[in-house]
């Protein structure tokens, strides 16, 4: 179109003189590109005359009638060059713009920017193509009018902006254009002519120097359709590559994709023997852990039998336990009268089994109270009551009532070994400060230390059998909490604490005195066939024989 606008301008301003031009073969050239276009959009059709100025929305068929109708005018009757100018500027100009909207729906792919040199680079010719029709005028007239001069100058310089952004976008082909600039013999006198053209000075009309013009021009135009078919051959040449690389990327996807249709069926096997077997395994864990659970139950309740449980806690989460100051602690101390005798004539298993079975019912009984259970030496038996959890003022009734209840089942048991003999305690009590805490790291024990201790133990000491011996402090105690009777002995020589009043504690109020005489006739033999083993073991061994049932 670019073409036939320059072939066209020049037949009109010869006055449709063909002896230079054949317009009816440039019009086949014309009709053959238009029909190699790939697409064709509906758009705005230029009017197909002067006088029309409507714009009409149609498709190629439309578009082709229209051009024919134009090229009829142009043969039929005289026509203006300014006429012919503006309709092959219209078409240019929708055709560009169609070019355009397809470049853009490209922005994101690697070749826009060669899509967009192309572009400018036919914009660059459409616009030079028209300042040379202005050229054309001013060498066939002599000088252009103000609307021509600028028109050539406004053209002029976008079309050379166009080419220079082409550069900017594909920098490669300035290079070609310097080559074809310099092949090119007239492109110094194109220069001069556009200089003189510029300046617009009333010059002599010379048909033969717009001839020259028009030649000159055309070849220079041509030259840069050269630069025009090479961007054409790069941008085919880089989409070529990029299809290439897509259909290897296409076929690695492909190998992949077999790859792992071959490989799942693998992988999925071996997903589901790693989920058995981690199920598995998992259920083993599960069963190991309930095991854990049952065997650290059990090292808890020995430790607990060991320690109270508040300290042995604190023992396993820090390691130590610092010693602690108790204000009010009550200390219960008892023996067994003519343990010595006994001891002497028995046998260590005798003696062992005999101690086992007292203590046994002693521990069964103090599990009904808040006391805790010191320790057992030989024949001596140790509670306190008020720690290492305090409770205020309810360890001396706990104790005094512990003391009593034990009392009481003592008189009710025989030795096994030595039926005929009366089983005999002495017990003692005192209430006091005392301070206890852990004492060593192996076979760590929970030890209370102070007066009271030694007091408790004196009480004990110099009791007598089957009576429970308690110090003034305990009797003012037992008073100020109530409930209890007692009976004042005297004055009694402790060692280490000169003569202490002391009393005797027989019952609880509204309970009478055990006599000891009555519980006699009910005395219970331990005979050898009684189990020895202490309670905790037989729980242990309870529980062993539930797992293997």
């Amino acid at each position: 179109m670019q073409l036939e606008r320059s072939d066209v301008a020049f037949y009109i301003f010869a006055n449709g003189s063909t002896t230079r031009l054949n317009l009816t073969r440039r019009f086949a050239e014309t009709d053959k590109a238009l029909a190699n276009m790939s697409s064709w959009p509906e758009m705005e059709l230029p009017p197909s005359d002067e006088q029309d100025d409507d714009l009409v929305v149609g498709n190629r068929s439309m578009f082709e009638s229209r051009l024919n109708t134009f090229r009829e005018t142009i043969s039929a009757r005289e026509s203006t060059m300014s006429g012919a100018l503006l309709w092959y500027n219209r078409v240019n100009t929708i055709l560009l713009e169609h070019l355009t909207r397809q470049i853009k729906e490209t922005d994101k792919s690697g070749v826009w920017r060669y899509l967009i040199a192309f572009k400018n680079l036919l914009r660059s010719i459409e616009h030079t193509g028209i300042s040379m029709v202005q050229g054309i005028n001013y060498f066939g007239v002599g000088s252009l009018s103000n609307e021509s001069y600028i028109s050539f100058v406004h053209h002029d310089a976008i079309g050379r902006d166009l080419l220079n952004a082409s550069f900017t976008y594909v920098p490669s082909i300035r290079q070609t254009y310097s080559q074809l600039a310099s092949n090119l013999y007239e492109y110094g006198k194109l220069r001069e002519r556009r200089r003189e053209v510029m300046g617009n000075r009333q010059r002599k009309s010379s048909l033969d120097d717009a001839e020259y013009y028009f030649r000159s021009m055309g070849s220079y135009l041509d030259q840069l359709r050269t630069l025009l078919k090479d961007l054409r051959r790069k941008i085919k040449t880089y989409v070529e590559r990029s299809l290439h690389e897509a259909s290897n990327q296409e076929a690695v996807g492909i190998a992949i994709l077999v790859l792992v249709l071959i490989v799942s069926p693998v992988i999925i096997v071996l997903v589901r023997n790693a989920v058995a077997t981690i199920q598995m395994f998992a259920a083993h864990l599960a069963l190991k852990a309930r095991e854990l659970k049952r065997e650290k139950r059990k090292s808890d309740m020995l430790l607990f039998q060991m320690l109270p449980p508040s300290v042995a806690q604190q023992l396993k989460q820090t390691q130590q336990v610092p010693a602690e100051y108790y204000e009010a602690v009550t200390v219960y101390f008892s023996d067994i009268v003519g343990f010595t005798e006994i001891a002497a004539i028995s046998t260590p298993l005798q003696v062992v089994t005999f101690l086992n079975s007292i203590y046994r019912l002693f521990d069964a009984r103090i599990e009904c109270y808040d006391v805790y259970k010191v320790e057992t030496i030989g024949d001596s038996y140790m509670v306190a009551s008020g720690l290492p959890v305090k409770n205020g003022d309810k360890h001396i009734s706990e104790i005094a009532t512990m003391a009593l209840d034990l009392l009481a089942g003592s008189v009710k048991c025989r030795i096994p070994h030595r039926p005929h003999d009366k089983l005999q305690i002495r017990s003692g009590v005192h209430t006091g400060p005392v301070v206890a805490g852990i004492v060593g790291s192996k076979m760590p024990r929970y030890c209370l230390f102070g007066d009271t201790v030694n007091t408790a133990s004196r009480m004990e000491s110099t009791g007598e059998a089957l009576r429970i011996h308690i110090s003034g402090e305990m009797k003012m105690a037992l008073d100020a909490v109530g409930g209890f009777r007692t009976e004042h002995r005297g004055l009694v020589d402790v060692k280490g604490k000169g003569l202490m009043d002391t009393y005797w504690l027989t019952c609880k109020e509204g309970v009478p005195q055990a006599d000891p005489d009555a519980a006699e006739t009910q005395a219970t033999l331990l005979d050898e066939t009684y189990d020895s083993q202490p309670a905790f073991l037989r729980r242990l061994r309870g529980m062993r024989g539930e797992r293997y049932i």
